[in-house]
């Protein structure tokens, strides 16, 4: 729909599995978005816009997903459960050619920085950075941390639940307040202890 809100939503793809739109391509001519399907786990499609037969980017026995397109458009990020564990992974768009390991030691919920010459990621409490060329071929840096820290996580494993700012040095990120829920009560036979307390004729509005 509209960002305005001029016009109503309008459905652009449908599908009997479960879906989630991770990704615009700089461009937007193309969205990457993960679907759960029951023999292939997570996997990666695109859509073009304009387009209602989406076309899979990365459909594996194992699981990928969470695509996020580089700054230029060459380069998709995501993770994979491939090894054994979540990793960060990336491949050209829209291909063909073989993946880069970005992460090591796990990772999950890459983001580009906006001049793509870093790539962030969450291993746990740890946030990540590395350094990556995209010219003349994609080569990237070890990783190293930038800071630890208890944030909320995505209410799906791997979903992004952070954004970094356009100069690369900000996160935008959720942490719990640890404070406790408020207690809830419950009355039994509230009429008689209304009665006792506001006898007839004494309740407001009677």
């Amino acid at each position: 729909m509209p960002a305005d809100g001029s016009a109503a939503p309008r459905r652009i793809l449908e599908s009997a599995y479960t879906q989630f739109p991770n990704s615009w391509s700089p461009d937007g001519r193309y969205l990457g978005f993960t679907e759960i399907h029951p023999e292939t786990n997570w996997d990666l499609w695109v859509l073009a816009r304009g387009d209602r037969t989406p076309q899979p980017f990365l459909k594996t026995p194992f699981s990928e997903g969470w695509m996020e397109f580089s700054p230029n458009g060459r380069w998709v990020a995501y993770t994979s459960n491939e090894s054994g564990r979540w990793e960060v992974y990336v491949r050209p768009f829209p291909g063909p050619g073989g993946k880069v390991q970005i992460s090591s030691e796990g990772g999950t919920e890459a983001v580009w920085s906006r001049n793509g010459r870093e790539l962030f990621y969450r291993n746990r409490a740890r946030m990540m950075a590395v350094a990556v060329s995209m010219e003349p071929t994609f080569s990237a840096a070890k990783p190293r941390l930038l800071f630890e820290g208890r944030y909320e996580m995505g209410v799906v494993s791997g979903m992004i639940n952070y954004d970094v700012s356009r100069d690369g040095e900000r996160f935008l990120m959720l942490k719990s307040s640890g404070a406790a829920e408020p207690p809830l009560d419950v009355v039994l036979n509230w009429f008689s202890e209304l009665s006792r307390r506001a006898p007839s004729g004494k309740i407001a509005g009677k």
